[in-house]
């Protein structure tokens, strides 16, 4: 078990150093000079301009530029935002709690709906809802992204007037930033309106991340139909119910751990999708969180935004798919007997 650890942590660094010389090269290729690009000061002066060339090495071969590039990266320099001139460090700091809470909410909403209606669709005998149900989830797959959130935005938000279109908070709540994740800011917050502000942020975000979760709701249901309805024709199954169990025993101790092994692995794949749909979601809703800052970013040609923003995003999925991929192996046996079979 702890070679396949040590073999995932240096697929991880591996692909973490591929990342890193994609974004080396594409900004080198960026229409403006490399020095602008890589520290984001327009107009250095005679001393940052040295400053600059010695940290990045631009003196020396491309290998030790590469080289220095990364360590600057990893070490959490970024340079400062072309527009706002700030340190983008600090910019990414502020703006990833709220993509992480917006994207853990959606989540949290796509396996809580998306796991009971996958065991109702595999466990009734009725013909139609399971017909029924196939065909939601094909259509929440089908449909786009930026088309469902405008229409919840425009039925809800505007005619109906329901819940907010836009942004994470009324800014009328002055609600200091303790961990940056907004629910939580607002509960830990010793102002009188603290719990109105709480209220007030959980309807900003209903609307955004009911829209990023159909994506994985439709794949869960999906998914958790198929492989609980395997489960339920496996052999000790058949064993278990003779022995006299009940239905709802042998399906919570038996039929559905084992269903939600494949739900898992579904997970880790999607994680790319549902980041890129995390930054349409972001964009419609005017979320305060990476995706927009990163489109905002792209818009006003703020190449260390960029920079910044695709580094983020990406280790974040590289490192999530591998931590899932290695949990799918400890807890599914199949995985586990492959495993030591391969030694």
């Amino acid at each position: 078990m702890w070679q396949y650890f040590f073999r995932r942590i240096n697929l991880f660094l591996a692909t973490s150093i591929l990342l890193l010389l994609v974004l080396y090269i594409a900004t080198g290729l960026f229409p403006v000079d490399k020095s602008f690009a890589l520290s984001g000061i327009a107009t250095p002066s005679t001393e940052q301009q040295l400053q600059i060339n010695q940290t990045y090495q631009l003196q020396q071969s491309a290998f030790k530029q590469f080289i220095a590039y990364i360590q600057q990266r990893l070490s959490g320099d970024f340079g400062v935002s072309i527009n706002s001139q700030q340190a983008v460090a600090g910019e990414l700091t502020r703006v990833l709690p709220a993509s992480l809470e917006l994207a853990f909410v959606a989540g949290l909403i796509a396996i809580a709906f998306g796991v009971p209606l996958g065991v109702f669709a595999a466990l009734t005998q009725n013909v139609f809802l399971q017909r029924l149900i196939l065909a939601i989830t094909l259509t929440g797959y089908s449909v786009p992204v930026f088309w469902l959130g405008l229409s919840l935005l425009l039925w809800f938000g505007v005619n109906l007037n329901w819940l907010p279109t836009s942004g994470q908070i009324n800014l009328l709540y002055d609600i200091d930033s303790v961990t940056g994740v907004m629910l939580i800011d607002t509960l830990l917050s010793a102002k009188p309106y603290s719990f109105a502000a709480f209220q007030d942020a959980v309807l900003h975000l209903i609307l955004p991340a009911v829209t990023l979760a159909v994506l994985p709701f439709t794949i869960v249901t999906r998914i958790t139909r198929q492989a609980l309805t395997n489960v339920m024709e496996q052999s000790y199954i058949r064993a278990a119910e003779a022995r006299g169990l009940g239905t709802s025993k042998i399906l919570f101790r038996h039929g559905l751990p084992n269903a939600l092994v494949p739900v898992l692995k579904s997970i880790g794949l999607m994680l790319g999708t549902f980041a890129s749909y995390g930054i349409v979601v972001e964009v419609i809703f005017s979320w305060p969180g990476v995706g927009n800052w990163l489109i905002s970013g792209i818009y006003q040609r703020d190449y260390t935004v960029i920079q910044a923003g695709i580094l983020s995003v990406s280790l974040l999925i590289i490192s999530l798919s591998i931590f899932i991929e290695m949990l799918h192996t400890a807890i599914n046996p199949v995985s586990r007997k492959e495993l030591y079979a391969s030694k």
